[in-house]
């Protein structure tokens, strides 16, 4: 059974402060959720404020008198006064939101493509894995992790894109070399300053996109339809179609505003002409590159929308917030990924390339399976998915969790084989012919709610590793094996 010594890495506290940031709750309200929010409430607020304003200028126009000239000067200044606080308030918010994309980026992205793919697994496992799998909590800490978790599978996308998978002559690359201010084809070069360039004009916009891709839902006429006017309804309810294609337009349109009207660009500080214009040239390209990608998005069919989509949807299933999620189902999720694309909502190949890197089985997944030297002692043991790209979709690489149903901390790589994996049907048919006397004794071992368990299923198909991970020394999952 576990024993609890509860305590994070510092990679797990990272995640959990990233996590904060971007769609809080924080104790300042300064995430990027809660300052959208409050530009939205702002926005309403202001619109009817400029309104009375600017009918009180017009009226003192026609009046010419110096009382009315004092009046009217001093309601121009206060009108420019308004400006300057909300343009301020705007840059503030795009340096905060850049500020979190390089966050990401240096969480998840290495000096060497394994390392790149290591720490993406990292940061995918560890939301995983801090994420409750049962309870009142789940749909609520998962909405709350979901920009974070697509926005890494889009990097990776991305990448297997613009690296790997896709020549020169696809649609999708032809329409994202068209969208960017770069060169994709020096990026076989390698060097230091065309990876920067790429970072900065193609990978920290598409980290953009993804934080900002469900932003609308936030604006007020939107929870409205999500939460009812009273604000009493059940937020992760299933909505009605009209509601639903209501809340898609509402999405779309204040998504986009929020990215143009409060995030926009940077403002350049500084006194040199040259550094100006080049900064304000990467700055439109990426706004108008993050606006392309978002309304791409909705309506991706075979182009760079994919790139925003494909994640979103992944990252919908695996962090569901429906009332019936079901932990098991999750390595279910292609099933539902290549429907949509059959449907025509998205690309099949690029469906492709995600299966390639997540494979079945997603990041920090509970595995059980048989050992090869089962014959000498009949017994299952607990692995955790742990890396990207595996060589055959459903047997992932995990990191083993128990040794001889003992649970370790520092436990090596172990691909996990179909054969073994007691998550397909016909390898549990197999192990039938273990005994109930010995799953009863089996089962304490490797369960600290085993009593509950029984009632459930006597020969487990997964595990609910949550437990496990509170533990601070089982959360090195991810440094050499010993």
């Amino acid at each position: 059974m576990l024993k609890n010594f509860s305590g994070d890495t510092k990679f797990t506290t990272k995640v959990k402060v990233l996590l904060t940031k971007i769609y809080g709750p924080s104790p300042l309200k300064d995430s990027v959720l809660e300052r959208a929010i409050a530009f939205y409430d702002l926005e309403l607020l202001s619109q009817g404020e400029v309104k009375s304003l600017n009918n009180e200028i017009a009226k003192l126009v026609q009046i010419d008198s110096d009382k009315s000239n004092r009046k009217l000067l001093k309601l121009e200044r206060e009108q420019q006064k308004n400006l300057t606080m909300l343009s301020a308030k705007r840059n503030e918010r795009a340096q905060h939101l850049q500020r979190i994309c390089r966050d990401i980026f240096e969480l998840c992205e290495g000096e060497s493509l394994a390392e790149t793919k290591r720490k993406s697994a990292e940061l995918l496992g560890t939301m995983q894995l801090l994420l409750p799998t049962e309870g009142s909590k789940v749909a609520v800490e998962n909405e709350r992790s979901k920009p974070l978790y697509r926005a890494v599978l889009a990097l990776r996308l991305l990448d297997q894109i613009c690296l790997k998978n896709f020549s020169s002559e696809d649609t999708l690359v032809q329409e994202l070399m068209a969208l960017v201010a770069f060169d994709f084809n020096e990026l076989s070069s390698g060097s230091a300053e065309v990876l920067r360039q790429f970072t900065d004009l193609v990978k920290i916009p598409v980290l953009m996109a993804a934080i900002l891709q469900d932003i609308g839902h936030y604006h007020p006429n939107a929870q409205k339809i999500i939460q009812g006017v009273d604000g009493k309804l059940d937020c992760f309810r299933t909505l009605e179609l009209e509601e639903r294609k209501a809340l898609l337009q509402i999405n779309y349109r204040e998504t986009i505003n929020y990215l143009l009207n409060g995030i926009g660009m940077v403002n350049y500080l500084g006194d040199s002409v040259a550094e100006r214009e080049a900064f304000n040239s990467t700055q439109t390209h990426s706004l108008r590159f993050v606006k392309q990608l978002l309304m791409r998005s909705f309506q991706p069919r075979l182009g760079v929308g994919n790139i925003l989509k494909i994640p979103q949807i992944y990252t919908g299933i695996v962090l569901s917030t429906k009332s019936n999620y079901n932990y098991k189902l999750l390595p279910r999720v292609y099933q539902a990924l290549y429907k949509n694309a059959e449907a025509g909502r998205c690309s099949r190949p690029v469906v492709d390339a995600l299966y390639q890197i997540t494979g079945d089985f997603p990041q920090g997944f509970g595995v059980i399976y048989i050992p090869n030297d089962v014959d000498q002692d009949v017994r299952y043991e607990y692995a955790i998915v742990t890396q990207l790209y595996p060589e055959k979709p459903n047997e992932p690489k995990c990191r083993i969790a128990s040794r001889r149903l003992t649970f370790i901390g520092h436990g090596h790589d172990l691909v996990v084989k179909k054969s073994n994996n007691l998550y397909f049907v016909e390898t549990a048919q197999e192990c039938s012919n273990i005994s109930k006397a010995r799953l009863d004794e089996i089962l304490p071992l490797l369960s600290s709610n085993y009593l509950e368990r029984k009632e459930r299923d006597l020969l487990p198909r997964c595990w609910q590793p949550g437990e496990y991970f509170l533990n601070i020394g089982n959360q090195k999952l991810w440094s050499r094996a010993r």
